[in-house]
């Protein structure tokens, strides 16, 4: 069976981590979600964009993860409210 990922993380890096400004700004504007689900939602959208063969900048990376992190902060339920009797 083939392996698509061949990068393992943790390892040593050859460029410096250009995702922590990226999961900063994004930490920042979506205070309602975890910071690992925003760190999550970047490395995904970075690793989704490098497997599909795109040239990855953290200026795409943002904007693809900001329209995600949209959607799942849109897609929550609103709280209910207790009927009173």
């Amino acid at each position: 069976m083939p392996v698509l990922a061949t990068r393992l993380s943790g390892g040593p890096s050859a460029e410096p981590e250009p995702r922590g400004p990226v999961i900063a700004r994004l930490a920042a504007e979506f205070l309602t979600l975890p910071l690992d689900a925003v760190d999550r939602c970047v490395a995904d959208v970075w690793a989704c964009a490098e497997h599909m063969g795109l040239d990855v900048t953290p200026e795409i990376v943002e904007r693809v993860a900001r329209e995600h992190l949209l959607g799942v902060v849109n897609s929550t339920p609103p709280t209910r409210t207790k009927a009173r009797t």
